[in-house]
Formats: C-alpha cells, structure tokens, sequence
C-alpha cells in the first residue's frame, strides 16, 4: 500500500490506500469517455457553469473538514489551508462565471469567400498528475477550466495526500458532477503510463518535479498526447538599491516560509543591491528568528512542518552539501525540539556558482543570499539558472521595476508584491520550470480544440488565395 496519510506533526499513519486495479482504471476510462461523448452531443454550459458554483459552495460549506485534512495530510497551517479551500472556490466561481464566453467562437477577418471562424471544442479525457503541496488548488486550477470545456479528468495525486485528493474528488461528486468528471485513482507510475496510452485519453497536465515531470512527458510524447507541465523554481527575489527596505523585510521572510517553503514559487534566491544587503540579512534573519514551530492546528503557531521525514532529509542533505563547498551559514541550521518534521529556517550566504546549491531548487524554508554591485548584474544572476516559473522585483520606482521584471527570463514576475495566484491570472513557467499555462483563459484553451471553419454560399475558384482549389486539375 504505497499511499499513506502520515501526519507530519504528530508522524501518526492516519490511513493506507490501495492501489487501483485494472479493473478500476478500465472502468474509469469507460465512463469518462462515455461522459465526454455525452458533453459533445448536449455541450450545456450553463448546467455545467451551475455545477460548478456548486462545487465551490461546497467548498466553502465544507471548508473546516477540508482544510484540517489538508494540514493532517501534508502539514501547512491549518489558516493557509483555509485559505487555499477558499482560493479552490474563487477558481470554481472565476471559470464558471467567464468559461462560456472563453469558449464562444472567435470571428475571422479573411480574403476567403465566406465567414471564417474559430470555433473551441473540448478534445476528450485528460490524465492529471498533481503534487501534494497544495492538495486542493493544484487539481482545482485543471479541473474547473477543464470541466467547463468539456474534459473530463482522472486524477494521480501524491501518494502522502491520498485523503485530500480523494476529498476532492468526493466534493465534486456530491455537488452534482456527473460520475466521470473526475475520478481519483491511487496509481503507480506504470499504471499512469498505460493510461496515457490508451486512446481515449487526449491530454496530460502535469504539475511536481523536474524528474516527475520528464518521466511523464516521455510516456505522453511517446504516444502523441499533448501535455503542460509546471515543474520546479529556483525564483528570484531582486532588491534594487531604492528599493523600501521595510516593505522588502515585511514581505521577503513570508515569500520563502509560506507552506514551510514547499512552493514552486518561493522566492529561494534573494539578490539584493550593496548598499541594502547588511540591512536585508539583518531584518531576514530577526523574521526568521521570530517564527513559532508547532502544531499547525494551533493559530499561535507560525512555522509548519515539512511535508515528510524524507523531504527534511533530502533538504538537510542538501544544506550540508552547500556548506561543504563553501557557504556560510548566517542563521539557522540547528535541529528543532518537537517531534514533527520541522525544519530550522535557514539563511545562506557567499554561494559561488560552482556551488551544487547555485543550481538546485531546495523546497522548504532556505533562503540564499546573494550580494549585487549593480543592477544588470542582478538581472544576470536571475537568469543564470536552469529554472524560469517566477521571481519578484523590489524598486522605490514601481515603473522602473517593470521594466527589470520584463528582462527577467521567467513566466511570472510581481513587482513591488507578494506573489499572487489568482484564478484571473495565468501561471506557468519556461525552460526547466515547464511549459504551457494554467488558470485565465491561456488554462482554459490548454486542452481546446481551436477548430476553423470557413462558410461560403458557393466556391471562389478565381481566388488567388486558393492554393490547389484554384488551380484547374484538367490542365
């Protein structure tokens, strides 16, 4: 049984969860191909728009249920549980509000005889893989934009948030979705792989690490699926030398302890200007030094933990292996007293490039310092990485800052503000970080089928735009 809820607070296995059998995902395939030809025959927008209102009511009727099994399952606060119970009802009511009118036919100007139009079709039934980080807002951003198109979903979730995702999945079930719109199934990675195959799926979204990400990719490439991936971050946090040292010190400790540091947009490197960087460290580290570890139920309490026992590992490891090739450890870095999987935050500082930690994402609450002479070597640092999801600039002119954030080499840039996911929003990243778009109408047309059709009365043969119709076969 290789899905386990363990609290991570109190390391208490909470419940195991079979595997799915093959008659489960036969079954599944079955019924949500079956609901996808039915949606192609009625297409009613408004009762799936009405449905979907209804799962987001659910979601706020239900929300103190949800997120204590969101904080039991993966350990976030139990308030950024609440709140991210909340976000899946404002993504909910966004695409059920403005799906339709995404969705309606795009008109042409064209030189071809006849009207020329756009029109947006669902494609069919969609293989979701989704982390555990936010076990509710990462299905939801796929699920809401997709079932309003069309699509119905199965779902692979993490294997240490099993009973969130099924929660899920109950919740939309109970709202009024028809059996197939989405269905949670407890997978292993082979079993994923035969789904993606099988010819009834059309689509994959993928959202986890770079090694998930590539492994999943390969099966959908392999069988000619088009996919999107959001993979990891190494985002930047710039502080220009104008920058409002007391919003930047109010802001930058909450980018990377959000969710104990386990979000694909933390900000993990802070570059800062020289003339602000004593000051920045100073107020980072006395932020840091200010959190309170222990029971994420307990509002009092300001620092979760992390995710797993083998998450705080493979992080320790990778703070040791920093350390090793030179970094400097400024603050934190000492075991914490409670039973739970708690990670000291900690700060690192004089990272040289040939350092393994220049390179490599660390989720959970690290923060890399790094000092800057001069704003293009900022702008370089920022892009000198692998990644590119997000990143944030901090300038005493707003203006100023926009013009650095669009030569940042990243999806997403927030100037002047904390990072932000809103379902108006797209989200999405470049090179390692992955590729398409969730959330706004770029999510909503990820999995669309953007059909042309061209309507005349009577052919125009003399149309010198005809290509092969204009041409006379006889001659």
């Amino acid at each position: 049984m290789a899905y386990k809820s363990v609290n991570p607070y109190t390391n208490e296995l909470l419940k195991e969860y079979p595997f799915a059998t093959g008659q489960q995902i036969a079954d599944t395939l079955t019924t949500s191909h079956k609901l996808y030809k039915q949606w192609q025959k009625d297409n009613d927008l408004a009762a799936r728009a009405q449905i979907l209102h209804q799962v987001a009511q659910a979601f706020r009727d239900h929300k103190e249920k949800l997120a204590k099994i969101d904080t039991e399952d993966m350990g976030k606060l139990y308030r950024e549980s609440l709140g991210e119970v909340e976000l899946c009802a404002m993504i909910a009511d966004y695409f059920a509000d403005h799906g339709a009118e995404m969705l309606q036919p795009t008109q042409l100007k064209t030189i071809a005889t006849g009207q020329a139009e756009v029109q947006k079709h669902a494609t069919g039934v969609l293989m979701a893989v989704e982390p555990w980080n936010f076990p509710y807002y990462q299905i939801m951003r796929v699920f809401a934009p997709n079932f309003m198109v069309g699509n119905p979903m199965i779902l692979k979730d993490a294997s240490n948030t099993p009973t969130a995702a099924q929660a899920f999945a109950d919740e939309v079930l109970a709202a009024g979705a028809p059996a197939g719109s989405l269905t949670n199934l407890f997978l292993d990675y082979d079993q994923v792989g035969e789904i993606i195959a099988d010819p009834r799926i059309q689509g994959v979204a993928l959202t986890g690490s770079e090694r998930g990400g590539k492994s999943v990719a390969v099966e959908a490439a392999k069988n000619l699926k088009k996919n999107t991936m959001e993979l990891g971050g190494m985002d930047a946090f710039i502080v220009l030398k104008d920058a409002d040292i007391d919003e930047v010190a109010n802001i930058a400790w909450r980018t990377r302890l959000y969710n104990a540091g386990q979000v694909c947009t933390s900000s993990k490197r802070f570059i800062v200007a020289a003339d602000l960087y004593d000051e920045f460290l100073k107020r980072l580290k006395a932020n840091f030094a200010a959190v309170v570890p222990g029971d994420p139920m307990d509002n009092h309490t300001t620092l979760a933990p992390m995710n797993t026992a083998k998450a705080k590992v493979k992080l320790q490891e990778q703070v040791d292996r920093a350390i090793d090739n030179g970094a400097h450890v400024y603050y934190g870095n000492e075991p914490i007293d409670l039973p739970g999987q708690f990670f000291m935050p900690t700060i690192l500082t004089d990272i040289e490039p040939d350092n393994p930690a220049f390179r490599e994402e660390m989720f959970g609450p690290v923060a890399q310092v790094y000092k800057v002479n001069s704003e293009a070597e900022a702008i370089e640092m920022a892009n000198d990485s692998e990644f590119g999801l997000g990143g944030i600039v901090f300038a005493g002119d707003a203006q100023h800052g926009k013009e650095v954030a669009s030569q940042i080499e990243t999806g997403m840039v927030f100037v002047n503000n904390f990072m932000a996911s809103l379902p108006e929003l797209p989200f999405g990243g470049v090179k390692k970080s992955g590729y398409g778009r969730e959330m706004s109408e770029l999510g909503l047309m990820a999995f669309v089928n953007e059909q042309l059709i061209v309507t005349a009365a009577h052919p125009d043969l003399d149309n010198p735009a005809g290509g092969l119709v204009a041409t006379d076969p006889t001659k």
